[in-house]
């Protein structure tokens, strides 16, 4: 960055994202008083034999670029020519990784329920896998925790545990574990791994001298230096830097790669967290992220329980699309997945079709009868860990209430969740069953199915998961990154009005009114209906924003009290404004199998989820 003095300078920025089987280039252009995404090209990963160099991939997939832009990017000696220069180069050239498998990690921290899930919030906050939590009650014996730490070869192990000024000694006992393993990385033999102690800052002498030998030991400020308080940002800053010295250095090519950057290379999941916050943030909105791939779901959130924002983010690594498929339909169970089926299917049929799909993980379905099959999948991966993550993003333990350390010891299970549907305002879908689907409007089911909005949400999603280059963006020029992210990567599906209550039998739900351009719009929600009105985006690619009055009937509530009425504006898209009176908590165990299938076709119709023919 040192050769621009004002980030107003940079205008042409290249950006890349290398997966673990696709790297994904993206030039963004100043134009016209914006920044826009001018062209996108991709190549193979290059990290396994028989390249065994991950720049290969990258300049492949900046020739694509090249040749789509017409610009310039590359010297004869593959370097990237910067700064730009009339039509050729960049100003500005950035990364992210998940390559070679990502960033994996183990925390350990003293209280299960309280410092390791500190420790576990800050790593995976920066973008790694948790494979393990070690915690000193976590009910193993000392050489069984021994065994496991030799056994998994993380990149890296966070150690925390204590509030300064209290207790070192089991801190101390959970380092004299971490020695006693002795651990070696899963990368590279000829160095050390690295530990991060983020614990209570009297125990550093003893941590140094039980690790220091054994270990790369770096030493951060305490993760809970209070228990009402979490700091997690030095930890993850270190944990980042980490990153960039060892786990990156030891895959293939990545120094070369490190050398043509402008800024660090940020894990992939770390830097799609951070254009979700930057957002939430810039607008003072809360929003939830997910990332559904072959083999892992991720779930990003930013609420705010008390003005602040609280950034959470949850790996569910055995819940995907591909290779993991069968997990999700072993842990949904067959009658939640056939739930969502409009049709009856074999049992055996749908087993024979899930490891299929697991052994062919990048097949995609070949008639409509697969493609609804995967769709509901799909909706209860993204359920399973949207639970998993509401169960993770909760207060703080030991806050606002007297106990001693037994009872801390004692705890289990996590407070209370901070995930408040009724106040979030915008959903973010993103991974391939999301992004591409057909139709947007069964991106639009799937969220809605899936997460189960409550009151007024916008929808949206990636187009074509440029998440992790804006991410990295807003380290270097943050404008950028939420105009291209708005107008470019955000396809905006529209708005979804769901009131929360439920009926035993039909009858109305609620009254609305709806100012659209092409008129005012009223009429009744009746239970077990929904309906959609069509509400685009305007030349600029934001959404079209209309005023609107809903009134709900007095046993629901739609965000300011059961049967209080509410006046708000609400946002267009590709697939408009969905009105579901289908209750919260949405519940389809009274109806019988033909009750079922009828409303499934009467929903898919209405929304236009699935050509007409199909649902016959």
């Amino acid at each position: 960055m040192a050769k621009f003095d004002k980030i107003e300078d940079i205008k042409i920025i290249l950006a890349t994202d290398c997966g673990s089987t696709t790297t994904k280039a993206i030039l963004i252009v100043f134009e016209n008083g914006e920044y826009r995404l001018k062209v996108r090209g991709e190549a193979p990963t290059t990290v396994e034999a028989p390249f065994e160099d991950v720049t290969m991939g990258v300049l492949n997939a900046v020739q694509e670029v090249e040749e789509l832009s017409g610009r310039k990017l590359l010297n004869d000696d593959n370097s990237i020519i910067s700064p730009a220069n009339g039509d050729t180069g960049t100003d500005v050239y950035i990364s992210t990784s998940s390559a070679g498998g990502g960033l994996q990690m183990m925390v350990a921290g003293v209280v299960r329920s309280m410092t390791a899930e500190s420790a576990e919030r800050a790593a995976l906050g920066a973008g790694a896998i948790v494979m393990d939590v070690i915690a000193s009650n976590d009910k193993r014996l000392p050489h069984q925790q021994i065994e496991r730490i030799r056994h998994l070869r993380p990149d890296m192990i966070l150690l925390s545990g204590g509030i300064d000024g209290g207790t070192t000694t089991h801190v101390v006992e959970l380092a004299e574990l971490i020695a006693a393993a002795d651990p070696k990385p899963r990368l590279g033999s000829s160095y050390q791994l690295p530990v991060i102690y983020a614990g209570n800052k009297d125990a550093t002498p003893s941590i140094n001298e039980t690790l220091a030998s054994k270990v790369d030991l770096k030493s951060v400020d305490n993760l809970r230096p209070v228990l009402e308080r979490e700091n997690l940002g030095p930890a993850r800053e270190e944990i980042h830097e980490l990153f960039m010295e060892h786990v990156m250095a030891q895959a293939p090519g990545y120094k070369k790669l490190m050398a043509m950057t402008d800024a660090p290379i940020m894990p992939t999941p770390g830097a799609v967290g951070l254009i979700i916050q930057t957002i939430a943030d810039q607008y003072g909105i809360e929003a939830v992220g997910v990332d559904i791939g072959g083999a892992t779901t991720d779930v990003f959130s930013v609420f705010r329980p008390e003005k602040e924002g609280v950034f959470n983010r949850t790996v569910s690594a055995n819940l995907g699309m591909s290779y993991s498929i069968s997990n999700v339909f072993a842990e949904a169970t067959l009658p939640m997945v056939m739930r969502w089926v409009p049709f009856k299917m074999e049992e055996r049929d749908l087993r024979n079709r899930v490891k299929n799909k697991m052994i062919r993980p990048t097949t995609i379905p070949q008639s409509m009868e697969e493609l609804i099959f995967e769709q509901a999948i799909a909706k209860e991966a993204l359920r399973l860990a949207f639970i998993q993550h509401k169960n993770f993003a909760t207060v703080l333990k030991g806050v606002q209430q007297q106990r001693t350390i037994a009872d801390a010891f004692a705890q289990s299970g996590s407070g209370q969740t901070i995930v408040n549907m009724m106040s979030l305002d915008m959903l973010i879908g993103s991974g391939g069953v999301l992004s591409h689907a057909p139709r947007r409007q069964q991106s639009a089911m799937m969220i809605i199915d899936a997460f189960m909005p409550e009151g007024v949400t916008r929808l949206a999603v990636d187009s074509i998961f440029m998440m992790p280059q804006l991410g990295v963006l807003t380290e270097v020029q943050p404008k950028a990154a939420t105009e291209v992210f708005e107008k470019d990567c955000l396809i905006h599906l529209g708005s979804c009005v769901a009131p929360v209550g439920t009926a035993k039998k039909a009858g109305p739900v609620m009254k609305y009114t709806i100012d659209l351009p092409s008129g005012q719009v009223s009429g009744t929600l009746d239970y077990l209906e929904m309906k959609k009105f069509d509400l685009g985006i305007q030349e600029n690619g934001l959404p079209i924003k209309v005023k609107a009055v809903f009134e709900p009937e007095r046993n629901y509530d739609l965000g300011a009290g059961k049967g209080n009425k509410v006046e708000t504006e609400v946002y267009g898209g590709v697939v408009g404004v969905v009105l579901d009176g289908r209750g919260r908590p949405f519940d389809l165990s009274s109806l019988s199998e033909d009750e079922r299938v009828a409303n499934l076709r009467k929903w898919m119709t209405e929304l236009d989820i699935y050509p007409k023919e199909s649902l016959e």
